[in-house]
């Protein structure tokens, strides 16, 4: 790779001017800047909905969240008035019931993680100085999946089939027998499908985080809400497969009758609740860590200062994220779990507030060290450190194992709850809405309207939640639709309905003061809170005009000169290499550029896609097999339509970035972003897999014999063949991208072969497996174990299904000429995903083997 940037400025060179020439110093060629507009240009009327460039996904994205929020939000309010008065007849204990049960999941699932990660779909490529997202199809296909599931799953309030069993959904009151409707199929499905969604989002961002920065910006050049939003992805990408884990053994047992969580079969409600808070608690670092990323933007432009103690926030951050992991527990300190869990949980609860309080005090100090303007970005960063540090106070007390036994499940939790996440992430999201919002329309949003929607929202919600941690002292517990006169609860519920009001208009005021700024004309201010990073360069549907070299954490502080030079064409990558749209690849820890990425124009699949997969996952719900399977089969076609043309070669093998510095174009292997794309969803993968292997471990530990009576594990011998053969189609597929073999015309025959044989293995071990169970007498329906082992089976028959998929696509891209040594990355990533899938059989056969023989 030398030749390649061999002339590119080293990453520590002093500022552009000091530094000589720019890349492009003479004046750019006519029609260079028409034909990068004519390569972005959006799509108009109603085919805005095929966009996929983040300039529009990430409008899109945030518009719905904010739908979500505010039905969400109407949600409480008709609460609110039901508990205003003891002995309300507002509404019945059912829809009560249901209305809880959408107000938690639409505000946890549907509003507060992708409103994160939509900002972040927004802001990132503009902050770091790219073009757009490495994968803007799967940027659209998560949000479509997100938007169209989310709709669905929220009307089916008005048909009384939404869920009512809380938005953890705590078996065995959510299984068949307490829960007998489809409501909470839809929240398991729904959600489920849902979490994918995100899932998908979150690989975008790490991507894009890691490979898509502007030249010379290193890992501790780039801003803190990019290492925010890094660090919240990779919690994602471990949190929220125990989740997708945990619905799928709960569908499973209202489906088919696998008893995972019924105790009188040997099932364990536990395991749900270890599943669901192990994603449940990160869940709430998952939302806040991106809304301090954007506080620690802010803070600085508002004092017009650095932000004090950078790298340490940094490592802050990363420190909250790794110890959160250690905190699900934290939920279950009344259900029964060892003393010891509980102490080390309790431990870990007090030693997360100390990176959270570093945090805290670098802004402070960034506020005493600088000349703060008292605007109305200011205003709600205020509320959000007075709001923020008294729900962390609640919850350093909620850590403390007597005070939690007697507060739980009280309103004082709901409280504590509110806090954190409205003070956590609502104000410093309010406070992103006036600060970027010039990003957008290039004016700001109402100073005046601000003021009064600051005062009304920080004294509504103080009004309408300080109350609960009064009324949950005094006994009133959560989720009870009513209650009788006399308690002493009557004043704190009038209170904090009336603050819900005020808080809802204050919310109110500030979304018409968005719709009104939206309608008007776009303006001219360019950035004035005089901020140093990227995203407040001249911007366009293409991004910034050429990308910047980067030489500090404040690149416009550092060189004020540096928006006219960009917007000159000075730096790199001017224009449009070949004439479509195309962003810098650089390296991962030194920044340097290591290729020019083309990116797919906009297009249907991806909306197709979604529909199909929200499709599946909504007509199964309701036991349209059929037309699920039809649904299902339409995504996986619209998938594979969008991804045909992706792994093209490049006209050329190189490109002119500007400055005679070329680079490549056609990247192999590990250089590849999309093969770093394919390992972190085989870690999501694997998480799912440990999941299930943690319910079996589980369930295993719980019996006096293990396999219980009746039930035993087949012969060893035919887990080694099935063994021997999964790892005879591996080395086929790791002959198939062996360096020697150049796909050649004459290599592909041989290719098809070894990969129709490796796909033969595959079935042949699966086949094995699922005979010798069926032998040894499996039964999922007779206890909780059996269960358990079908289930780990059934999760490899859904990696078979895959590679039967992944294979035939292989055959068919080699058939077509599509595969050349020029665009091998399918082959590259399919191999890959094999070697993953070869590996977690083996991890599940040994698992299957070895805990039983432990427990004897």
């Amino acid at each position: 790779m030398a030749e390649f940037t061999a002339l590119i400025p080293p990453t520590d060179s002093p500022s552009p001017a000091a530094a000589g020439p720019y890349p492009n110093d003479l004046p750019r060629p006519p029609g260079e800047r028409e034909a990068l507009e004519r390569a972005w240009k959006p799509p108009r009327g109603w085919r805005r909905l095929s966009a996929v460039n983040n300039s529009q996904i990430g409008l899109y994205y945030i518009a719905a969240a904010m739908l979500f929020f505010v039905l969400g939000g109407v949600l409480a309010l008709i609460m609110r008035v039901q508990l205003a008065t003891p002995n309300s007849g507002f509404v019945v204990a059912d829809t009560y019931n249901q209305l809880f049960t959408m107000h938690g999941t639409v505000m946890m699932f549907l509003f507060a993680v992708p409103v994160v990660e939509a900002v972040a779909v927004f802001l990132l490529p503009n902050m770091l100085g790219a073009r757009d997202l490495p994968f803007p199809r799967l940027s659209a296909y998560a949000f479509w999946a997100y938007a169209i599931g989310g709709l669905a799953f929220f009307l089916t309030l008005f048909w009384s089939a939404s869920p009512d069993g809380g938005w953890f959904m705590y078996p065995p009151l959510t299984g068949t027998r307490f829960s007998p409707g489809i409501g909470a199929d839809f929240w398991l499905l729904g959600i489920g499908f849902i979490e994918i969604s995100a899932i998908a989002g979150a690989i975008e961002l790490i991507i894009g985080i890691l490979f898509t920065r502007a030249p010379g910006m290193t890992l501790l050049r780039m801003p803190v809400f990019a290492w925010a939003v890094l660090v919240s992805a990779v919690m994602i990408i471990f949190a929220f497969p125990a989740v997708i884990a945990a619905t799928t053994l709960l569908e499973l047992e209202r489906a088919f009758d696998w008893p995972f969580f019924d105790p009188l079969r040997g099932g364990d409600p536990l395991v749900w609740q270890h599943l669901f808070w192990f994603f449940g608690h990160p869940e709430v670092y998952i939302i806040f860590l991106p809304a301090a990323g954007m506080v620690s933007m802010m803070v600085p432009a508002m004092a017009a200062t650095p932000l004090v103690g950078q790298r340490a926030v940094v490592v802050a951050l990363i420190g909250v994220g790794a110890v959160s992991f250690l905190l699900w527990i934290h939920h279950m300190f009344t259900s029964g779990v060892g003393i010891v869990a509980l102490v080390m949980t309790s431990v870990a609860s007090f030693v997360v507030a100390i990176p959270s309080g570093l945090q805290v005090f670098a802004w402070i100090a960034t506020f005493w060290s600088g000349r703060v303007r008292l605007n109305t970005p200011t205003l709600f960063l205020l509320g959000f450190h007075f709001i923020f540090v008294l729900g962390g106070l609640t919850g350093v007390m909620v850590a403390v194992l007597p005070f939690d036994w007697q507060m739980h499940d009280s309103y004082f939790i709901v409280a504590h709850l509110h806090y954190v996440l409205i003070g956590g992430m609502v104000f410093p999201l309010f406070a992103a809405l006036y600060y970027w919002f010039p990003v957008l329309k290039g004016t700001r949003l109402s100073e005046r309207v601000g003021r009064w929607a600051f005062a009304m929202t920080f004294c509504g919600f103080n009004l309408a939640f300080f109350p609960m941690h009064v009324s949950g002292m005094l006994g009133m517990p959560r989720r009870v639709h009513t209650y009788a006169d006399g308690l002493g609860w009557n004043l704190m519920n009038l209170l904090s309905t009336v603050g819900a009001f005020v808080l809802a208009a204050g919310i109110a005021l500030i979304l018409l003061d968005v719709l009104r700024a939206t309608r008007k004309p776009a303006g001219g201010e360019g950035n004035p809170w005089k901020a140093g990073s990227l995203e407040w360069l001249p911007q366009r549907s293409y991004g910034v005009r050429s990308i910047p070299q980067v030489h500090g954490t404040e690149p416009l502080w550092d060189d004020p000169q540096l928006a006219q030079q960009v917007e000159q064409g000075r730096w790199w990558l001017p224009g449009t290499v070949f004439g479509g749209r195309e962003t810098l690849i650089t390296d991962m820890r030194t920044a340097r550029p290591i290729q020019v990425l083309r990116l797919p124009s906009d297009g249907w699949p991806p909306l197709l896609a979604a529909l199909g997969t929200a499709g599946f996952f909504l007509l199964l719900t309701v036991q349209w097999i059929f037309a699920a399977l039809l649904s299902g089969l339409g995504a996986i076609a619209a998938i594979i339509l969008w991804t045909w043309q992706l792994d093209r070669a490049a006209p050329s093998p190189t490109a002119h970035i500007g400055g005679g510095v070329l680079l490549p174009t056609r990247p192999k292997g590990r250089r590849s972003h999309s093969w770093w794309a394919c390992a972190i969803l085989i870690i999501v993968d694997c998480t799912v897999l440990a999941s299930f292997i943690y319910a079996y471990v589980h369930l295993s530990m719980a019996l006096e014999i293990c396999p219980p009576p009746g039930s035993a594990l087949p012969s060893g011998e035919w887990g080694l063949a099935g063994a021997l053969l999964m790892l005879a189609g591996s080395v086929l597929m790791l002959w198939n991208t062996r360096a020697k073999m150049h796909l050649r015309p004459e290599d592909q025959s041989a290719l098809r072969g070894r990969t129709a044989l490796a796909l033969l293995c595959t079935i042949g071990a699966f086949g094995m497996a699922l005979s010798a169970q069926l032998e040894a007498g499996l039964s999922p329906r007779a206890d909780g174990w059996n269960a358990s082992v079908a289930m780990l089976l059934a999760y490899q028959g859904f990696h078979l299904l895959i590679l039967s998929v992944l294979g035939c696509y292989l055959l068919a891209r080699s058939r077509s000429g599509h595969l050349r040594p020029d665009a091998r990355a399918t082959l590259d990533n399919i191999a890959l995903i094999w070697h993953a899938a070869t590996l977690q059989a083996l991890v599940t056969e040994l698992v299957l083997r070895l805990v039983p023989f432990l427990m004897t």
